[in-house]
């Protein structure tokens, strides 16, 4: 296979990347230079939000195409319309964002989308998922694969949620763990992401799959237990009612990732249907082996894990913790 990837020097780019060159294929990267592709690729340079950005890719036949895009849906589109007839299928990798909030739980790939525009500039985390997803299926059609990821840890994470609980845990104590603890958590590894898109790619599948885990895959007390276990840790988790965090101004998902109390949000995120991908061939490691690698990654590079400019810093400062372990009634 020849495949071009649009970006492929980080996190799930860079996953996708490393597995279609350990299949053999021939990978083609177009980044914009900051950071060094894997070794093995062809490496073009350009910007897409630059005038003329694409020119790098005016040239050039590809059996697929895969675009991690998450800005404005306008670059989707430019991109798409010059590669149509160049290439054998575009796949986009969306977002479970795209579905309207809240969506009950146990909906697969018909429940309701955002709106959205692959003319759009600058618009919010959804409606730019969306309308890149409209901008694949326009230039493309039958030959547009949309990649609906739900949460995404593992190696190479530059968004900060798994690296941060790991770190958290690793220096020990008492450490402030959000119930239930039997709260089920719905995630997938990168690269498990990366070898069903690819897989998807070869078999020319078509249209939207959500990708994460199923709900029953983990919990969020398995997710800690194995931070526990991996770092070796002296670290004593202090399991707290989802009220009692909320009543503090303790924010889920960014202030605890990965963590959102029982509920509307919770069943939006951690909740979903994936039957569809789960058929096409999913196939999920143990929470255990995602959190291991995680930290050996985290530790080869010193353990500070990289961070995506457009993204907030995620975890609770250590001082309110603290703070808040002293007071808090705990389950």
């Amino acid at each position: 296979m020849r495949m071009l990837m649009l970006g492929g020097t980080e996190f799930v780019g860079r996953a996708i990347t490393e597995d279609a060159l350990a299949r053999g294929w021939d990978v083609t990267v177009f980044h914009r230079g900051r950071h060094a592709a894997p070794e093995g690729v062809e490496s073009r340079h350009g910007d897409r939000t630059a005038e003329d950005g694409l020119k790098a890719l005016r040239d050039g036949e590809w059996d697929a195409v895969v675009d991690t895009w998450s800005a404005a849906p306008s670059a989707v589109r430019d991109t798409a319309r010059l590669l149509r007839g160049r290439a054998g299928r575009y796949v986009y990798i969306s977002s479970r964002s795209v579905y309207r909030f809240p969506s009950p739980p146990g909906l697969g790939e018909e429940a309701d989308v955002v709106d959205g525009s692959p003319d759009d500039g600058d618009v919010d985390y959804a409606a730019a998922k969306r309308g890149g997803e409209l901008a694949a299926l326009d230039a493309f059609g039958g030959g547009a694969l949309l990649v609906r990821a739900g949460l995404i840890l593992g190696p190479y994470e530059n968004i900060g949620r798994l690296p941060w609980w790991l770190t958290r845990i690793a220096r020990g104590g008492a450490v402030l763990a959000p119930g239930p603890r039997d709260l089920g958590i719905q995630y997938i590894d990168v690269r498990d992401l990366a070898a069903w898109t690819l897989d998807a790619a070869e078999r020319g599948l078509n249209g939207p799959y959500n990708l994460v885990s199923p709900p029953e895959h983990t919990t969020m007390e398995e997710l800690l237990r194995a931070c526990i276990r991996v770092t070796g840790a002296n670290a004593d988790l202090v399991w707290t009612a989802p009220e009692t965090i909320l009543e503090a101004g303790i924010q889920p998902w960014t202030d605890l990732p990965v963590w959102l109390p029982p509920g509307e949000a919770h069943d939006t995120m951690h909740r979903s249907n994936v039957t569809k991908a789960l058929e096409a061939g999913l196939r999920c490691r143990p929470v255990q082996d995602t959190v291991a690698d995680t930290w050996e990654w985290l530790q080869s590079i010193g353990g500070q894990a990289p961070q995506r400019p457009d993204r907030p810093t995620v975890g609770l400062d250590a001082g309110k913790e603290a703070e808040l372990l002293r007071s808090f009634p705990t389950e």
